[in-house]
């Protein structure tokens, strides 16, 4: 296993997770409407999560011997404040922490159970999360998934 790869992958996990943190607080203060409670609601508990995330990959880096890095991910304003716009962000962002998942699963793939585990269960909510936004943006009564396309 290459012991300074893996670092760097949760180090940019770590990263992404805060920026997560960061991003959803900012939506759920932006979210205005009839909805919003719910939908701030549902927010707050990905930033909450997103915290937890950022902590486990920490504690993984300094169990490797690491240091947990202090920057943030990207953090892009894009003044776009209507709720399907911040739901297809979401999934854009989502989909980043997940590609770090699996090329860390890649990484630590029969060397590591510790660590393969993580990615696994990591990649499984991940892919919940995403499920769950793409279940957001479909209008009632569409059955079919959601397509940025």
């Amino acid at each position: 296993m290459n012991k300074d790869e893996v670092l760097k992958i949760l180090n940019r996990i770590m990263e992404l997770e805060l920026a997560g943190v960061v991003r959803y607080t900012h939506y759920a203060l932006m979210v205005y409407g009839y909805n919003r409670i719910p939908i701030v609601d549902w927010m707050k508990k990905n930033a909450d999560e997103g915290l937890i995330h950022a902590r486990q990959a920490g504690e993984l880096v300094t169990w490797l011997g690491g240091h947990p890095s202090l920057s943030i991910g990207p953090l892009l304003e894009s003044h776009q404040h209507d709720l399907g716009d911040i739901l297809r962000e979401s999934l854009e962002s989502e989909d980043e922490a997940l590609k770090s998942y699996y090329e860390l699963l890649n990484l630590v793939k029969d060397k590591s159970i510790r660590l393969e585990e993580y990615a696994r269960d990591m990649i499984v909510e991940e892919i919940a999360h995403q499920d769950e936004v793409n279940k957001m943006l479909r209008k009632p009564g569409q059955t079919e998934a959601f397509s940025a396309n």
